[in-house]
């Protein structure tokens, strides 16, 4: 079968991850990587295998022409990157979540990879852990009769963890679209970050099917005191008529139905275990248009549209109706919006990890 050339850029732990684990399989071939940082650069190419290096992502795309072009930057870096990989011709263009900071940037990027007619995937892979497709199961399984409600809390910031949130409870829903969305957003601390983001911001989303959904992220959302990581600290699931399954990020998953009573099983997030998958499911979308990848652009703009449409609501008031139509700036929106008083805490670790202690 065919192997496909990938040109990485960003060296960083989350491009190395990438880097190493398309180098796994012998469906793909590393042949570039790019970073500003020379350092860095030569670090990794020796750890895998003497791929061309350079520091311009645009030249060294036009130069190889990868099939694949993954990029795993800050999240204020996208649109000159996917055109980067655009003009270099690749058959599918990868990244990080989120989408994009603001519905301007994702209305342009969507476009821009959709003419060009190139697949995008962006890294939802939290899903491929066994405690994440065990809820799945049990969810599709009808175990739970008439699903009414997902739900995700995490204690992270929103641009960090919010996506990823939506996104599995969007899988859970069967990737259902949303119709509105309304939240409130407390503190500003953390519009400073790399990842920028108010230091809370809860809110709820109505979907095409009736379900609803519930979101907290940041400083005020609920501890989860039996998982010891803070950064995992985060549950997200679906209730039903006859019962609910759940998943903790770094503790397992559990659930209770009708029919099997209290259930429970171990699971935690693991990028050995979970980058080889997202990764083998590009190859089988490059091989054909029929196995499309689950983390394709598609379903990651359907929950970037409602990321930002929460952004919105906290930012004017109300309710925002889905899908967004008019782009615009939700992060400056909010920013000007929120009121200098620091936030309220959950607990006292996010005291702690928001500045306040």
């Amino acid at each position: 079968m065919s192997q496909y050339s990938v040109l990485v850029v960003g060296m960083g732990k989350r491009g190395m991850h990438h880097a190493a684990a398309f180098n796994a399989n012998p469906r793909f071939k590393v042949t570039g990587i790019c970073d500003i940082d020379a350092a860095r650069l030569e670090a990794a190419a020796a750890r895998l295998g003497g791929p061309k290096t350079g520091p311009d992502a645009t030249a060294l795309a036009k130069e190889l022409k990868p099939d694949v072009f993954c990029f795993c930057t800050l999240p204020h870096l996208r649109t000159p990157f996917i055109r980067a990989g655009i003009e270099g011709g690749a058959k599918l263009i990868a990244f990080e979540k989120p989408v994009a900071l603001t519905s301007s940037e994702m209305l342009v990027l969507r476009d821009m990879i959709r003419q060009a007619g190139a697949k995008a995937v962006v890294s939802h892979q939290h899903r491929y852990g066994r405690h994440y497709q065990k809820v799945k199961e049990i969810v599709a399984s009808g175990a739970l009769g008439r699903v009414h409600t997902v739900y995700g809390t995490a204690t992270g910031w929103m641009t960090h963890m919010l996506s990823h949130l939506i996104d599995y409870t969007c899988w859970f829903n069967d990737y259902t679209p949303g119709v509105w969305a309304m939240a409130q957003a407390a503190g500003g601390s953390k519009f400073k970050d790399n990842h920028p983001s108010p230091d809370y911001l809860a809110g709820f989303v109505q979907f095409a099917n009736g379900v609803r959904g519930i979101y907290e992220c940041g400083a005020g959302a609920p501890d989860q005191p039996e998982v010891a990581k803070w950064w995992g600290k985060n549950r997200l699931g679906a209730q039903g008529t006859e019962g609910f399954a759940e998943v903790l990020t770094n503790g397992g998953w559990r659930a209770v139905t009708r029919s099997g009573g209290y259930q429970s099983g171990d699971g935690v997030m693991n990028y050995d275990t979970d980058m080889p998958p997202y990764i083998q499911e590009m190859a089988d979308w490059l091989d054909d248009d029929v196995r499309v990848h689950p983390c394709n652009l598609d379903h990651a703009c359907l929950g970037a549209e409602i990321m930002l449409a929460l952004q919105r609501s906290a930012a004017k008031g109300g309710q925002v109706a889905l899908p967004l139509r008019v782009g615009a700036d939700e992060q400056a929106m909010l920013k000007a919006r929120l009121a200098d008083e620091p936030v309220q805490v959950s607990c006292e670790q996010n005291r702690k990890e928001f500045g306040l202690a």
